[in-house]
């Protein structure tokens, strides 16, 4: 069958940050970890998106606090298309919001014809041929008025995934997680399919499911869309969904709204080599190992250590006399659990969300659109900043009201506006800003800008800042 329709992959991008904590975080979520090829997931995802033939645009649905961090990415691989577009979400609300809003999206500036292939950005999907081959099927069955899942076939039985049972193309049913008994069976007896949450469907045929099985959804999305800001610049085109009215949007996923509802529903069984990289575990078996089983990532050394899996990029660790460990180290935190526990690391997080310590949401290196700060110590009324930012960035027009900085510079050249003055501040260089002036930083430089920031006062919190102009719409 020829596809001569029009084809826009979604890519999926968000997350919490719990289950792969302490190196993913609610604003360092899963898609931006780093394999050990040096791309991140939410980059794997992209180029097997844009490899696709008939490709010519990616729109990706992301957090509007990830859209920088998120460009970051595209533009390092250099192959970022000015077409590619991006819905911003205020929140997470699931799939099915995410996946209307695109439909939506795709109606409106393409055609009700065009195939969406929805993708997470935190899979990983080694067979990339296999994949394309997939996705043509998908297509093919997409043309016919399918809304089309793909299924993996099993190779062990696993109760972190949903199943898929099949005949041939057709859904026969989704099953929630099984324990391991139930799993054991499914793989046995061939009539099931792991669950991965990739999909395939025409822009028209979704939307009138939509209206037929989850109506506030699509009714809430397209109210939120006509409330949204729209924006396109020379880069990429972004819808900044309306908070207010996206809050009104029912919280579920696509699965339950939709696939597990329509009669239209259709499968396309493959092996491609996938993995959703949902624990400590599943990301472990990236690594081969050693003869004791252990798999190192890192300066780890072991003695009379078995089944250990350590990822320590920095530091040094030492395993003594243990087995069935997970050991991932970080430089604000060390997590040690046992393999057999590594689903409960979200409780963790819980934890340190519940008492208000930012480790759950940000690493010691924060990545802002300009750049990043690190925060090298900190104490009773004082803090100390490393900051980079790179060519041709500036931090908005702001001021604080409790406290002053000393800003020192490292290596570049910083434009600075302090109160009324603007000037430049050289290598080995710095200025003071009192509390209550405004001020603005600029590397006006072709290399990146590195300064110490020195700051004083009776609260040092980020939330201290009033914006008065800002670049990147924060303001």
């Amino acid at each position: 069958m020829e596809l001569n329709s029009a084809f826009l992959p979604v890519i999926l991008s968000g997350g919490a940050g719990t289950r792969l904590w302490p190196v993913s975080r609610e604003q360092h979520p899963k898609p931006f970890m780093r394999l050990a090829d040096g791309q991140s997931l939410l980059q794997k995802a992209y180029l097997r998106a844009a490899d696709l033939p008939g490709v010519e645009r990616i729109v990706t649905v992301t957090n509007r606090e990830l859209l920088f961090k998120t460009r970051d990415e595209y533009e390092e691989l250099g192959s970022a298309r000015k077409s590619d577009a991006f819905i911003l979400e205020p929140f997470g609300r699931n799939t099915a919001a995410a996946v209307a809003a695109a439909a939506l999206w795709a109606h409106e500036h393409a055609s009700a014809e065009t195939d969406l292939l929805i993708l997470p950005a935190d899979h990983l999907v080694s067979d990339l041929e296999a994949f394309a081959e997939a996705v043509r099927k998908a297509r093919e069955l997409a043309g016919s008025g399918r809304l089309v899942t793909f299924g993996i076939r099993p190779d062990a039985p696993e109760t972190g995934f949903g199943y898929i049972e099949a005949d041939g193309d057709r859904v026969l049913r989704f099953v929630e997680k099984p324990d391991l008994d139930t799993a054991r069976r499914f793989v046995s007896g061939g009539r099931h399919l792991w669950n991965s949450g990739m999909f395939c469907f025409r822009a028209g045929v979704v939307l009138q499911e939509f209206e037929e099985h989850a109506p506030r959804v699509l009714e809430a999305v397209r109210e939120c869309l006509a409330r949204s800001q729209r924006l396109v610049g020379e880069a990429d085109e972004r819808v900044e969904l309306d908070p207010a009215s996206f809050e009104q949007v029912p919280d579920i996923s696509l699965d339950y709204a939709l696939m597990e509802r329509s009669r239209r529903v259709g499968v396309v069984a493959c092996d491609i080599g996938w993995s959703d990289i949902g624990s400590w575990g599943a990301l472990s078996t990236l690594c081969p190992p050693d003869e004791q089983g252990n798999r190192l990532l890192g300066e780890a050394l072991v003695h009379e250590a078995e089944n250990c899996y350590v990822q320590s990029p920095e530091r040094i660790v030492g395993l003594v006399g243990v087995r069935d460990l997970v050991v991932v180290d970080t430089p604000d935190a060390v997590l040690v659990a046992h393999r057999d526990r590594v689903q409960d690391v979200k409780r963790i997080t819980a934890q340190l969300k519940a008492s208000g310590n930012e480790a759950y949401k940000i690493h010691r290196e924060v990545h802002r659109p300009w750049g990043t700060y690190t925060v090298l110590e900190e104490g009773e009324h004082f803090k100390i900043k490393r900051i980079v930012v790179k060519p041709q960035r500036a931090l908005s027009l702001q001021m604080h009201h409790h406290r002053s900085e000393h800003w020192i510079v490292v290596s570049g050249t910083a434009k600075v506006v302090n109160g009324e003055q603007e000037m430049l501040v050289l290598t080995d260089e710095s200025t003071y800003i009192p509390a209550g002036t405004r001020h603005r930083l600029v590397n006006p430089g072709v290399v990146d800008l590195v300064m110490i920031e020195v700051q004083s006062g009776s609260y040092l919190g980020e939330d201290d800042i009033v914006r008065f102009d800002d670049i990147y719409g924060r303001h």
